[in-house]
């Protein structure tokens, strides 16, 4: 239900260096304003797909378009809608698989939510920053409590810890280099075709599907390699529409977050147990103090209960 934000985005993939041989509008809006725009496009590698109601929803969607991608295609590109593409977005995506042929995943990377700066020293004590590979990004409130508490991942952004609650790929810099990560945004990825046959994404995650790219990614990461491109470059502006509100959001990154955990760490230590929920609960006492802090006072009081409720159900009902 984003027809503005689709538009501009196809804009951006009809001007790629390398256009792609074929383009699936997988729709599940509950309105008819997507497909009165691109149903009848005249372009002829467009395709347009209007759902039927029970394939709505993020992962069901995904799997319903994988299956109608045609068989000869190499590689499958999944974008957010409200994406814009720079113009070599594509060619960097494929020339990573012509370096890395055995990968099974390659993401792009996001430009715009994110300020770094070059930094030719890294000083680890300072909590102002986060230092990665010769840059610097600021560093936010909660990850300055959660290093002075010994609760932050020391190892690469985007390699998943055993605790759960790693950095995510906007922890890796600018720096046009190609990095091997655990996990990619879904938004901004692209898999072999052979890889999407044999294995789907969870329908667990329903509608919105908060961290389903993180399940399907953490999965095909035990049975080969995935990499990020940081040379691939697009923007994300954030569309609030089709968007759940705060206190499911905030049960979802509960409850979803404890799925994904499982996922990567079936078995993990007692300390790493305790270490998940101590985040858990630290972050939601972090979004109750915001109700103080931030002018957005109803979003966090109701994504703080949220949170709470989540925590409380995997006492009785854990995600299976």
């Amino acid at each position: 239900m984003r027809p503005e934000p689709l538009t501009r985005l196809m804009e951006s993939v009809m001007v790629q260096t390398q256009v792609p041989e074929e383009i699936l509008i997988i729709d599940g809006s509950t309105d008819d304003e997507t497909e009165t725009r691109f149903r009848e496009s005249g372009n002829k590698i467009i395709k347009y797909y209007k759902v039927p109601p029970d394939h709505r929803g993020l992962t069901k969607q995904r799997n319903y378009g994988i299956e109608r991608v045609q068989g000869d295609m190499d590689i499958v590109a999944f974008l957010d809608d409200d994406t814009i593409l720079s113009s070599d977005y594509f060619e960097n995506l494929v020339s990573t698989y012509a370096q890395y042929p055995k990968a099974v995943g390659v993401g792009g990377y996001i430009t715009n939510e994110v300020s770094w700066e070059e930094s030719s020293k890294e000083n680890l004590a300072d909590l102002n920053y986060y230092y990665y590979d010769g840059y610097r990004r600021v560093e936010s409130s909660r990850y300055k409590l959660r290093r002075k508490l010994g609760l932050a991942q020391t190892t690469q952004p985007a390699v998943y810890p055993e605790f759960g609650h790693g950095r995510s790929i906007s922890f890796l810099p600018p720096s046009g280099k190609i990095y091997k990560v655990e996990q990619l945004m879904g938004g901004v990825s692209s898999f072999p075709l052979a890889v999407l046959k044999e294995h789907k994404f969870s329908e667990y995650f329903e509608g919105y599907g908060l961290y389903e790219d993180a399940d399907f990614t953490l999965r095909l990461s035990h049975i080969g390699d995935l990499y990020v491109n940081t040379a691939a470059l697009l923007e994300h502006h954030h569309d609030a529409a089709g968007r759940p509100n705060k206190y499911r959001y905030g049960k979802m990154v509960v409850r979803n977050g404890w799925y994904v955990w499982r996922v990567k760490h079936p078995n993990p230590s007692f300390k790493n147990k305790v270490k998940w929920y101590q985040i858990t609960i630290l972050l939601t006492a972090i979004r109750f103090l915001n109700i103080f802090t931030t002018s957005e006072r109803k979003e966090a009081f109701t994504e703080a209960m949220g949170r709470t409720v989540g925590i409380l159900s995997l006492i009785f009902n854990k995600p299976n």
